[in-house]
């Protein structure tokens, strides 16, 4: 099941699996979403929960029992299903139920609300905590761009001017070895060694958005106010680049396990509910 969304400038298309926006096209018919070929990556833009990135074993502890979850959690691969919809916006929900609760011992929903506002996509997130304890939990971003033209062509602009520290991954962890993107003028130009080490991951940016440029003009932009952290990865020589805003990121090699002390995880009380949107504009 798919489902689409319009106005008069966007045309959104979202699967029902994973809640996942699989295409944003312009009135000409522009693609902006990449298109899933498994030769390089066969999603286009999975939700990340209940945890973003991978933990240390792909294990974890709550009340000293071990859990598995896999890297970036469950809720991309499960079904969601459609509970509103208009003609610019759709909500998207996830509930917990026997399958998740021997994965993750929590009861919740996750909500995904779709919106088109003029050359915008809207995309927010809701998780409410319908457990009878606190609920430990992570959730993240991670649309993938398609970029049509070679990849040199491209570069990010950042929003504001400031030290692009990240941390580089080893073996799918956070590792404590930091790089620092060089800029001129707040823009990276792009290249595919930028990620030979997999996902560049910022903890914290004081930017709150991210421009991307073709040919130094202005092509997309995602807008991230409400997330700390950041990641942006692609694959070797493939045609897109994905912008993840994230709450939390992997395990640290010596983390250990506790999900509730896991480094950027979010506590939600008793019946509470937690808000957060990005967005996607066309510029």
């Amino acid at each position: 099941m798919n489902t689409t969304i319009s106005n008069s400038t966007l045309k959104a298309s979202i699967k029902n699996a994973g809640a996942e926006l699989f295409s944003l096209k312009d009135n000409q018919n522009k693609e902006y979403i990449w298109e899933g070929n498994p030769d390089f990556w066969g999603k286009h833009s999975p939700v990340l929960f209940p945890i973003v990135g991978t933990l240390k074993n792909n294990t974890y502890t709550i009340d000293k029992k071990e859990y598995q979850l896999p890297r970036h959690g469950f809720a991309r691969d499960m079904e969601f299903q459609l509970t509103e919809k208009t003609g610019n916006s759709a909500v998207f929900s996830l509930e917990s139920n026997a399958e998740t609760l021997k994965k993750y011992p929590f009861e919740f929903e996750l909500q995904l609300i779709y919106t088109l506002e003029n050359t915008t996509l809207n995309i927010e997130y809701v998780v409410i905590n319908k457990s009878e304890s606190k609920m430990p939990f992570s959730i993240g971003a991670h649309p993938a761009i398609a970029l049509p033209e070679k990849f040199e062509n491209y570069a990010f602009k950042f929003e504001k001017t400031e030290p692009l520290k990240y941390n580089l991954l080893e073996n799918d962890l956070i590792s404590n070895k930091t790089e620092t993107l060089k800029t001129t003028e707040n823009v990276v130009p792009l290249n595919y060694k930028l990620f030979e080490n997999d996902a560049l991951v910022f903890k914290t940016l004081e930017s709150n958005s991210l421009t991307i440029l073709e040919n130094s003009k202005p092509y997309v932009q995602v807008e991230f106010e409400d997330f700390p952290s950041l990641g942006i990865w692609t694959k070797d020589q493939a045609p897109f680049v994905c912008i993840e805003p994230w709450f939390g990121y992997s395990d640290t090699a010596d983390n250990s396990g506790d999900l509730f002390k896991k480094e950027g995880i979010l506590i939600l009380d008793v019946d509470q509910s937690f808000h957060s949107k990005f967005s996607i504009k066309i510029v």
